[in-house]
């Protein structure tokens, strides 16, 4: 098996390994490829994988940080509603970003939008007065003949 990061970056390799638990913690954005295999066998095996992909809080293993420290389970509670806090404090720092984003592009897209219609506006009153002067002059020389 074998756990690549967005800009191909390893994150773990096992090579001939038949069972066992992995875990990483993903220090950039974006989408993680896991990768399985099993080498060619005679007579042809069938291969069961099980796979448990968790991200956020879901990924601790709290259980075993109740083992170890021997803590009360309001105690656990309490320390995942800290990490779900500070994800969703993450988040919303994240949103303001992108909002700000956003509303950058809204700003430049109306601006542009506004010059294009004033553009535009200027381009048929131009044709229409071309279009008039185009019409008296044809009438003018009709009535000259």
């Amino acid at each position: 098996m074998q756990v690549t990061s967005p800009h191909g970056v390893s994150y773990h390799y096992g090579d001939k390994v038949e069972k066992g638990t992995f875990a990483f913690t993903a220090s950039e954005n974006g989408p993680y490829s896991a990768c399985f295999w099993s080498p060619l066998r005679q007579p042809p095996l069938t291969t069961i994988v099980e796979f448990d992909w968790r991200s956020g809080v879901e990924a601790r293993d709290w259980s075993n940080v109740a083992k170890k420290g021997n803590i009360e389970a309001m105690e656990i509670e309490l320390r995942k509603l800290a990490v779900t806090v500070r994800n969703i404090h993450a988040e919303m720092y994240y949103l303001r970003d992108r909002e700000e984003e956003m509303q950058e592009l809204n700003r430049s897209t109306n601006s542009e939008m506004a010059i294009m219609g004033f553009l535009s506006l200027v381009v048929c009153v131009s044709v229409a007065g071309l279009q008039s002067w185009n019409l008296r002059n044809y009438f003018e020389r009709k009535k000259l003949l």
